[in-house]
C-alpha cells in the first residue's frame, strides 16, 4: 500500500515549520520511504512572539491563536503544494502542531494548530493531536518518534535527535525505549540572540569560548537528570534547566555557549553510556538542527570516547526526519494501527493516536 503524505513539524527551537512530502510504502508489514519534496518555512517575527507567549494567554485569546495558527499552517502548506504541483497527489496531512503545554502528570498536553482549520484551508484530510491519546493513557506523550525509528531506521542502535530538546531512541533485541535528555538548541539559540545572531552557526562562537566548570556544575544539578525513564521535558522545564546559563550576565556569552554545548554533549554521552546495547559495534544516527553544529557533534564524539560510531546522514534526513515520522504516524493512524509505543512512554498500553478531520 502506498501513501503520499505531507508531514508537518514545529519544534521548540521556533526556527520554522518543517514540511515534508513523502512517499510511504508498506509491503507485508515492512515500510519504506522516499522524501520527495521539503521546505522549512521560517516563522515571521510576529509568529515567533505569538508561539513563545501562547501559554500565558487568556483562554479566549489562546483559542483564537489555535485557530489562527491552524490557518497559517494550512495556507503555508497550500503554497508549498502549489509550488510543487501537488494538487490531487496528496492523500492526507499529518500535523504535529506546536507544543505549548505539556504536563503528563496531569494527563494534559496541547499542540497548537487547529486540525479542522488546516483541513478547511487545504481541502485535505488532516491527522493531528498525535500525543493526546498516549497522555490520556498515563504516558509521557514523548518521545513519539520511536515508532518511526523502529519501522524506518531499524539498522541503528541509537537515534539521537538534537532539536530544541535533545532526545534519544535506544533500539535492541528486546524492543525500543526513548526519552528526552536535556535542553539543546533552544538554549544555544537564546544565548546566540544575545550576540545578535539567530543561532551559533556550526558552533563557531562556542568553539571560540572557554569552559566554565561552575556553570556546568550548576546545570548538571537539575532535578530532571535524576529521574529515570520514561520521562519527557516540556519547553518550560527545558528553559528552567538552562536558565542558569541563559540569564548569566557575569560571563562572556561565548564562554556560556561553549559551556552549554559541552553540557549538552555530556548529558548525551551519559545517556548513551547508561544504556548499553548488545551490538559490539553500536551505531548512532544524529538528526535535527544540532547535527549541523560541528563543535557539538565533535564534542559528543569526544565524550563518547569511541564507544559508539556517530553517523550524520544526508541533509534532508537531518532536517526532516521528524516531519517524515509524523507522516508515518499519520499513515498508521489512518490504518488504525499502533503508532505510539507504551514501552517508550510508560502509558497503560500501546495506542493509535491522532484526531482525523475530513474536509
Amino acid at each position: 500500500m502506498i501513501y503520499n503524505v505531507i508531514g508537518l513539524m514545529s519544534g521548540s527551537s521556533l526556527d520554522g515549520l518543517d514540511i515534508a512530502y513523502v512517499r510511504l510504502e508498506e509491503v507485508r508489514g515492512k515500510w519504506e520511504y522516499a522524501i520527495e519534496q521539503t521546505r522549512c518555512v521560517p516563522y515571521p517575527t510576529e509568529w515567533v512572539t505569538h508561539l513563545r507567549q501562547a501559554a500565558r494567554l487568556p483562554v479566549g485569546d489562546f483559542l483564537k491563536l489555535h485557530t489562527a495558527y491552524g490557518r497559517y499552517t494550512g495556507e503555508t502548506v497550500k503554497t508549498f503544494m502549489d509550488d510543487h504541483d501537488l494538487e490531487h497527489k496528496v492523500h492526507f496531512i499529518a500535523s504535529h502542531g506546536h507544543t505549548v503545554f505539556h504536563e503528563p502528570g496531569s494527563r494534559t498536553t496541547f499542540q497548537l494548530g487547529d486540525g479542522a482549520t488546516i483541513a478547511s484551508v487545504t481541502g485535505l484530510p488532516v491527522i493531528c493531536d498525535l500525543r493526546a491519546m498516549d497522555v490520556a493513557l498515563g504516558g509521557q506523550g514523548a518521545p513519539i518518534v520511536p515508532i518511526g525509528d523502529r519501522m524506518l531506521f531499524s539498522g541503528y542502535d541509537y537515534l539521537l535527535n538534537i532539536g530544541g530538546i535533545a532526545n534519544v531512541t535506544v533500539q535492541g533485541p528486546n524492543g525500543s525505549y526513548a526519552y528526552d535528555i536535556c535542553p539543546a538548541n533552544q538554549a544555544l539559540n537564546a544565548l546566540a540572540h544575545r550576540l545578535g545572531k539567530t543561532m551559533d552557526e556550526g558552533g563557531e562562537m562556542a568553539a571560540a569560548g572557554n569552559y566554565l566548570p561552575d556553570v556546568d556544575a550548576a546545570l548538571r544539578g537539575a532535578e530532571y537528570y535524576q529521574r529515570t525513564p520514561p520521562k519527557s521535558l516540556s519547553n518550560q522545564e527545558a528553559v528552567a534547566i538552562a536558565i542558569r546559563a541563559i540569564e548569566d550576565q557575569q560571563h562572556d556569552v561565548k564562554d556560556l555557549l561553549h559551556t552549554m554545548t559541552v553540557h549538552i554533549a555530556g548529558r548525551i554521552a551519559a545517556a548513551i553510556h547508561q544504556t548499553p546495547v548488545t551490538n559490539p559495534a553500536p551505531q548512532m544516527l544524529i538528526t535535527g538542527g544540532g547535527a549541523f553544529n560541528t563543535f557539538l557533534t565533535e564534542e559528543i564524539k569526544k565524550q563518547l570516547s569511541g564507544a559508539v560510531s556517530v553517523i550524520v546522514p544526508d541533509d534532508e534526513v537531518v532536517m526532516y526526519k521528524e516531519a517524515l515520522v509524523m507522516a508515518l504516524i499519520g499513515a498508521l493512524r489512518w490504518r488504525e494501527e499502533v503508532n505510539v509505543l507504551s514501552g517508550v512512554t510508560g502509558a497503560e498500553r500501546d495506542s493509535s493516536g491522532g484526531a482525523i478531520w475530513l474536509p
